[in-house]
């Protein structure tokens, strides 16, 4: 091999690798997340306490302000979730900061994070759930249905 060829392939393995890393750090950083926030006992049947209202801060920026039974959410990039609660147990009563980090599960783009499981120190399966969108009437309402009675048969707008 000859000092040109061995300099282009040099130049292709580096220009590969950047490229590669690249990748990784976008999958890593860029990816979006959307968060939901529920002030309300967790659907697993947990015995926890449900504050009367919770203020969610992310970034300095008030994003949900809940009551008990309310849902909130916000979006994020990255794959770890920085939050500031403000914790109101009583209508009219103290309210405590509370700052939480958390993980986001790389198989999850919709997670739903139970504040009050969260708060009273439950396991990550409690508090924790991925997010997953119900169709909506108009769109079962399109979808066409075909079972081994109605395969092969068309319609003549009868």
């Amino acid at each position: 091999m000859n000092k040109a060829n061995t300099k282009m392939w040099i130049y292709r393995i580096v220009a590969l690798a950047v490229l590669l890393l690249i990748a990784v750090a976008m999958f890593i950083i860029g990816r979006g997340h959307t968060i939901y926030f529920d002030n309300k006992a967790p659907e697993n049947g947990a015995e926890v306490n449900v504050p009367y209202n919770i203020d969610v801060v992310v970034n300095g920026e008030k994003v949900a302000k809940l009551k008990s039974g309310e849902r909130g959410m916000v979006t994020t990039m990255g794959q770890t979730f920085n939050m500031q609660l403000l914790v109101t147990n009583e209508k009219d009563g103290k309210t405590s900061k509370v700052q939480v980090g958390l993980p986001i599960p790389y198989n999850m783009d919709g997670v739903i994070i139970n504040l009050p499981a969260l708060l009273a120190g439950k396991d990550e399966g409690t508090y924790l759930t991925e997010f997953i969108p119900t169709p909506s009437a108009e769109e079962l309402e399109d979808e066409e249905v075909i079972t081994d009675e109605t395969e092969g048969l068309m319609d003549f707008g009868e």
